[in-house]
Order: structure tokens, then C-alpha cells, then sequence
């Protein structure tokens, strides 16, 4: 370490009064700098390779642990430990996700349905769970907002239609196009929060129209929809991370 800071730094700092401040000889200095890489170098070399690879692929989202399993799906072999010292050393910091912020606006005049969900977020087969929910997105001409609705047997998203408002019918979109693709049997569970779109008089005879289970989170309480905070917040760091200049320049990205 004493060799490498020294050649970092032999522009700004004589060597020799770097060496003695250092307490290592200019000869042994000059002997590291002309010997070959270890082996351990050069394989870290390589590596280095393949970690700001993903690194750039991903636009900086991926920090070390999600680099170490994309590396390991490429059947490249290392330790997560290593991996996460390269990154420290070379600097390759992750993009940070947003803070949450709360757009559920409650209805106090229209029922709501109990926590069936209950925090299950695992589902034995395809459309047995459904969890859906509203995000927004900044653009210069206003903001753009993101129904989604996630199937939690595979956490692929089957509905995600993007509007201008937050309305009722952004919602009913976002349910009529996950009905169209997966045409789910009597029974399916559908979780929510309690904001005014999901409570509606439309939204709620769409349900019973195709005999679907209501389950509503508690209020204010993120982590009854969890699956699709986390799906959201990943999102937003990986897709959203700037300002779009249109609301149609958003759609594309998404």
C-alpha cells in the first residue's frame, strides 16, 4: 500500500522524501514498480473488467451485493467480500433511492376491506395475488402518474398504464389490462391501499364483476404493501433518476 500510494502520488511529491516519510527504501520503490502483478492483482484486474461492465450497464443502480449475484449468474467466479472491495476502491458508489413519498388519499365516506393480505407476500401459482399501487413521476410539463399491478407469484407487472391525473380511471385501466393479459379464475386476491381510487364505486364493481377478493392495507402503513414499495423504489433509481422534459419522453423510459 505504502508503494502504491507513493506512485500515485510521485507527480505532486518528490519520491525519495515520500520514501523516507513512508519509512521504505527508493530502491525497493523502484524494484516494486518494474516487478510483474501477482497473480492476485491480475485476477483482480479481470475482474474489475467485469464488475464496471455491469456497473455501466445498469447506469450505476447496482451495488456491490446485486453486482455479485449478476457476476455469479455470468458463472464468473469470486467472493462477495472481493467484489466489495474492489467497488470501494475504485469508487463505484450506487445511485441512492428516493425517499417515500405518500400519494394515498383516503375517501372517508366509502368502506374499506380488512388486511387479508396480511404481509403474505408469496404466492404458490401465477394470479392468486395480485398487489397494485400509484407512483408518480417528475416531468417538466407536470407530473405523470403510475398505476401498477404486480402478480406475486413471479413479481412480473400485468398492468401499468400511465396518465396525466390520479384518478379513478388510471386505476381502472391498470386492472382492466392485467384482466385482458392473464384472465385470472374467481378468487384472485387483490391488495391495495385505501386511497380514494381503489375504495371508488367503479373500481370496486369491477372487482365483484370478476369475483375478485379485496384485501386493503392499513392506513399509513407502507410495509402492508411492501412488494411493491420495494418494486417502486427500484424503479426510481434505476429508470427515474432525472427529470424528464416531457410527459411522452416518460412513457418511453418506462
Amino acid at each position: 500500500m505504502k508503494y502504491e500510494f507513493i506512485e500515485q502520488h510521485r507527480q505532486e511529491f518528490p519520491i525519495v522524501r515520500m520514501c523516507q516519510v513512508l519509512g521504505v527504501s527508493s530502491s525497493g520503490y523502484h524494484a516494486w514498480r518494474t516487478r510483474e502483478p501477482s497473480a492476485r492483482a491480475q485476477g483482480n484486474a479481470r475482474l474489475l473488467v467485469h464488475i464496471r461492465t455491469i456497473y455501466q450497464t445498469t447506469r450505476g443502480t447496482y451495488g456491490s451485493r446485486r453486482i455479485y449475484h449478476e457476476l455469479r449468474t455470468q458463472r464468473i467466479v469470486c467472493s462477495r467480500h472481493r467484489v466489495a472491495r474492489l467497488i470501494r476502491q475504485h469508487g463505484l458508489r450506487a445511485k441512492q433511492r428516493r425517499p417515500y413519498k405518500r400519494t394515498t388519499r383516503r375517501d372517508e365516506r366509502l368502506p374499506v376491506a380488512p388486511n387479508v393480505l396480511d404481509r403474505q407476500f408469496t404466492a404458490t401459482a401465477p394470479n392468486q395475488k395480485w398487489v397494485v399501487d400509484i407512483t408518480y413521476i417528475a416531468t417538466a410539463q407536470g407530473w405523470l402518474y403510475l398505476a401498477v399491478v404486480m402478480d406475486l407469484f413471479s413479481r412480473q407487472i400485468v398492468g401499468w398504464p400511465m396518465q396525466p391525473r390520479m384518478k379513478t380511471a388510471l386505476v381502472v385501466d391498470a386492472l382492466q389490462m392485467a384482466l385482458a393479459q392473464r384472465r385470472p379464475p374467481p378468487g384472485l386476491l387483490h391488495h391495495s391501499d385505501q386511497g380514494s381510487q381503489y375504495t371508488s364505486h367503479a373500481y370496486r364493481r369491477l372487482l365483484q364483476a370478476h369475483h375478485i377478493q379485496v384485501s386493503m392495507s392499513r392506513t399509513g402503513n407502507c410495509y402492508d404493501n411492501a412488494a411493491m414499495e420495494s418494486f417502486f423504489a427500484t424503479l426510481k433509481a434505476e429508470c427515474i433518476d432525472h427529470r424528464f422534459a416531457t410527459r411522452d419522453a416518460a412513457r418511453t423510459a418506462m
